[in-house]
């Protein structure tokens, strides 16, 4: 287990991972590995606009919009890649029907 995993653990379905508690979604894993780089490639450089564009608020706007366009490709916002459950992303754990899974890995 990588150093990634052991700090923030997946979901027993894979749909999500743990940071202090809360859930964020995973991106799509249907996605061919050469649309999720080419998309991880586009998140990187418009996060990169957005800290660069930090005194023009048009250029950040634009930035930010990049960002959220690229994470609703990879599935991380937006609708979900899944549709036999409702979305839990940003929510705690502990709050979703996730608690009895978290409250026996996170003790």
């Amino acid at each position: 287990m990588s150093k990634d995993e052991q700090t923030y653990p997946d979901t027993p379905d894979g749909r999500y991972f743990v940071v202090k508690g809360r859930l964020w979604r995973k991106s799509n894993p249907d996605l061919d590995e050469t649309k999720r780089v080419e998309l991880v490639n586009e998140l990187m450089a418009a996060r990169r606009a957005v800290r660069d564009a930090r005194r023009d608020k048009d250029a950040t706007a634009a930035a930010r919009k990049r960002v959220d366009d690229a994470k609703i490709a990879l599935g991380e916002r937006g609708p979900t890649w899944w549709d036999d459950a409702p979305d839990y992303n940003r929510k705690l754990a502990k709050n979703t029907p996730y608690a009895d899974w978290w409250a026996n890995i996170s003790t």
